[in-house]
């Protein structure tokens, strides 16, 4: 993989910490209504915001087992997770700790199932599930599938997971305010795997991007980018979220910077690697941005 940087082989890098904004934005999004509507539990936000981050902890982990059983990831193309190929870790470790991580959020689920109910199984399933096949088992990341499962699962299971730990109840308010960070979260996916286009091609991966020209996939990734202003604006006249939440607009220079390197990314192996980072950096600016504008227009003003 010519125009990707490689990275040290370790731990740290199997569990990829700085990817974790995609667990923490929704727990808080999920948080922050709770707050609102006076069912907010400090130990219980705690144990699920924690649990969300196992949950992509573990997604994190078994990638890198599951890309390496099913052959993916070798000897000509591992710049990216060069743990297993390389022999710095065993499979067998890094399996079992994707599989101690699931094995905590079902600990932590007992807990969830005894304050609130049997139901909270239904979350529980969803996201063990999501986690744990998403290149093992089902490997739904080859079936294409791996953006939906990103936008459903993390974008929308888990803040209305999150507050339904705490109040019992489904909130449609949860829902709406959690859809245009949900986009976002899952371009940041959308952005993997146009870094890794024509790697994965040649590997047969079948990501959705792979199934698509170059061009449409660039194109899904800006529209994933760019489609939680609009959507948001919209909530806001519609008098579904209050015009505090107008904070996270701040974050247009992010997707002008996003914008520009994705014009060069095609040419650029230096753009093409910050493909996946400017995404980070959008989803987080924002997801922290919009829940801050939810509370000062609805817990201050």
């Amino acid at each position: 993989m010519a125009d990707v940087k490689p990275v040290k082989a370790g731990w740290f890098n199997v569990f990829r910490p700085w990817t974790l904004h995609g667990a923490i934005v929704p727990a808080l999004l999920g948080g922050v209504v709770a707050y609102h509507d006076g069912c907010f539990v400090w130990w219980l936000f705690i144990m699920v915001t924690a649990c969300c981050i196992l949950l992509q902890s573990a997604a994190n982990i078994l990638n890198t087992y599951g890309d390496f059983v099913k052959g993916t990831d070798t000897e000509e193309n591992h710049t990216r997770s060069p743990e297993l190929v390389t022999g710095a870790l065993s499979a067998k470790k890094v399996f079992l700790a994707g599989m101690g991580c699931l094995g905590i959020v079902a600990l932590c689920g007992l807990v969830f199932i005894w304050y609130t109910g049997w139901e909270m199984i239904i979350f529980g399933i969803l996201g063990l599930g999501g986690a744990a096949m998403y290149t093992v088992g089902a490997s739904y990341k080859y079936l294409g599938l791996g953006q939906v499962g990103v936008f459903f699962l993390m974008g929308i299971l888990m803040p209305i997971g999150t507050y339904y730990v705490m109040a019992d109840a489904l909130s449609w308010e949860v829902l709406l305010l959690s859809l245009p960070n949900a986009f976002m979260i899952t371009a940041v996916l959308s952005g993997n795997e146009m870094r890794d286009y024509y790697e994965d091609k040649k590997s047969n991966v079948g990501t959705l991007s792979g199934r698509m020209s170059y061009e449409n996939g660039m194109r899904l990734y800006l529209v994933e980018n760019f489609i939680g202003y609009p959507m948001l604006l919209i909530l806001i006249i519609a008098g579904q979220v209050h015009w505090a939440c107008l904070l996270s607009f701040i974050c247009v220079f992010d997707a002008y910077r996003l914008y520009r390197n994705s014009r060069l990314a095609p040419t650029n192996p230096g753009n093409n690697r910050l493909l996946v980072p400017l995404a980070f950096n959008q989803n987080w600016h924002f997801g922290v941005l919009l829940a801050v504008g939810y509370l000062i227009g609805n817990c201050i003003l």
